[in-house]
């Protein structure tokens, strides 16, 4: 497994592997969020227990990220992080699927766009966030949470 710390509490890295588990548990991280298309080897039981989160989507610009895919990510790492938990983001190469589920996670918690994609760039150097399907969604994924923090603070 091949991992980067991105934040204290997010990481973005390849899928891992059935004895990767404890390693994640050793880096503190709760919840696993898996964004590719197969779904991979599922924590075991050991404590402690492992949160996992299939996002089943492809690498591909042809089938993009849904948008809500994104945010259904987001809010459950922003829920993990609130209880200190760690997050650790995966794809198959940990280059772009979760380069933009990281990014989305950086923007809920208040970064602006290129911020996120500069800092992921900067703490894994195999990260892509410049390809032009992964920028459009990071970008899109702002827009989309952004008119929903003013939905809600309008509320307020």
């Amino acid at each position: 497994m091949d991992y980067s710390q991105i934040t204290d509490d997010l990481f973005i890295g390849t899928t891992p592997g059935l004895r990767d588990f404890d390693l994640l548990r050793g880096l503190g991280v709760r919840l696993v969020i898996n964004m590719r298309f197969r779904r991979g080897p599922l924590p075991d039981s050991t404590e402690p227990r492992l949160s996992y989160l299939w996002l089943r989507t492809f690498d591909n610009p042809l089938a993009p990220i849904p948008i809500h895919v994104l945010i259904r990510g987001a809010h459950a790492a922003l829920d993990a992080i609130r209880r200190d938990e760690k997050v650790y983001v995966h794809c198959a190469y940990g280059r772009h699927r979760s380069v933009a589920m990281a990014a989305s996670i950086l923007i809920a918690q208040g970064r602006e766009p290129a911020a996120a994609m500069a800092l992921i760039k900067e703490r894994r150097a195999v990260a892509d966030p410049d390809a032009f399907y992964i920028r459009g969604r990071i970008l899109s994924f702002a827009r989309h949470w952004s008119e929903k923090s003013l939905t809600t603070d309008e509320r307020r």
